[in-house]
């Protein structure tokens, strides 16, 4: 698995499926976003040859040249995606799910309406802008993982019962007397906490909507319109977010009510200031997303944990001291290793695989860990690599070089057992 491809660019293409007129192309190269556009012969290429699969019957959904991956797909048959990236080690199951993230998020501040009848091109191009922001956040390079994993982002910054039934009991009491039943707590781009409407959110507005308001600026408050892309993709709704402390903030999504105006500070002095001190606990969660002294191995330099049935993730590349490699690699190196992990060995279906063999007289094997090691012909370089499926949970560690082989399984079994009161 190679290291982090400073220099590796990805394009992103937006056309309307029945014309082929681009919408928008946007850019990134090194992880952050670049002007660099691609010409239009090379636009109308990589369409026309789409298209022309598609008259045949013949669905193109991927192709690869020496050092480039493309992937195509089609919305509706009214808008189509096509990504290419020269990252290395980029793998076609995170450009296919970074496809279906893009459209979600332009589903998110458009409608589903606008994107299945085009009736103004040139209006429709300039109502995509207000996605620019949240697309050019997934193709950077993001702290976060629901881009590829599909699962909402949580943190958590609590593990005694009582401070973690009072800000449930705040977030219910505040959520009734706001008059909605979605309510959360956001630091980061994740999840602290949030009412059961909340938990209940699909796919992938339960991702969508923590990762819009961490990449949007700061402010004292916001009043954003937005669609479900799964639960109300033509009814637009309203995101109400309040911020409580710096990097902390409330999230709401009501429908016409309540006005903005209502949620005065009074309200939320009277629900927010007994929890300061939790919510400061909060606050200072930053990228680590775990509680402050919470025991880890010192081996451990990142971890990936989800729970497969609720979608939720809990993801970390700061789990103690400043080592190498760099952050930015880490996250390069876990990304990559859920790619492979998710394609050949924990595939999507493996829980429902699981539930019809096992009463089944010739049960399926299924596989419940693997690992990966890089660096060997060089002692106490590179990293260790593995991937625990238990139950509903699939957890992936990355390990210093000094990590034994032999003891990665235990170590993840460990570390797995310690997480799941978390998540």
């Amino acid at each position: 698995m190679g290291e982090e491809g400073t220099e590796g660019t990805v394009h992103l293409l937006c056309l309307a499926a029945s014309s082929g007129v681009p919408l928008f192309c946007r850019s990134s190269r090194g992880g952050t976003p670049a002007r660099q556009q691609l010409p239009f012969s090379i636009i109308g290429s990589l369409n026309g040859v789409h298209m022309f699969g598609q008259n045949l019957e013949v669905q193109l959904s991927s192709a690869r040249t020496e050092d480039t991956t493309v992937v195509w797909k089609s919305f509706h048959d009214s808008i189509t995606l096509i990504v290419l990236s020269s990252e290395e080690g980029t793998s076609e199951l995170r450009l296919e799910r970074l496809l279906q993230m893009v459209f979600g998020a332009m589903v998110l501040l458009v409608g589903l309406e606008e994107l299945t009848n085009i009736r103004n091109v040139e209006r429709l191009k300039k109502e995509l802008r207000a996605s620019y922001r949240l697309i050019d956040s997934f193709l950077g390079d993001s702290e976060l993982i629901g881009d590829l994993t599909h699962c909402c982002p949580c943190s958590c910054p609590l593990t005694r019962c009582r401070p973690v039934s009072l800000t449930q009991e705040a977030l219910s009491g505040f959520a009734e007397a706001a008059g909605t039943a979605f309510v959360s707590l956001v630091v980061s781009g994740r999840v602290v906490a949030a009412t059961e409407s909340w938990w209940r959110l699909g796919t992938p507005e339960a991702v969508l909507l923590p990762w819009l308001v961490g990449s949007l600026p700061p402010q004292a408050a916001r009043d954003y319109p937005v669609y479900l892309p799964h639960g109300s993709p033509t009814v637009p709704h309203r995101l109400l977010t309040l911020t409580l402390l710096p990097g902390l903030e409330l999230c709401l999504l009501c429908g016409p009510r309540p006005p903005l105006s209502q949620l005065d500070p009074q309200l939320l002095d009277r629900w927010w200031q007994p929890l300061l001190d939790p919510l400061r606990a909060c606050q200072s969660l930053g990228p680590r997303a775990l509680p402050a002294g919470f025991p880890l191995h010192t081996d451990i330099l990142g971890l990936l944990l989800l729970h497969l049935e609720l979608k939720r993730c809990l993801f970390t590349v700061e789990p103690s001291g400043n080592k190498e490699p760099s952050p930015g690699q880490r996250r390069h190196v876990l990304r990559s290793f859920y790619a492979l992990v998710t394609a050949a060995h924990f595939p999507p279906e493996l829980g429902q695989q699981e539930e019809k063999v096992e009463n089944a007289a010739h049960r399926v094997q299924v596989p419940r860990a693997c690992y990966q090691v890089s660096g060997t012909e060089e002692p106490g370089s590179g990293w260790r690599l593995v991937a625990l499926h238990l139950g509903p949970r699939l957890l992936l560690l990355l390990l210093s070089a000094q990590s034994p082989t032999h003891g990665l399984r235990g170590l993840a079994t460990h570390t797995l057992h310690a997480l799941t009161p978390l998540l």
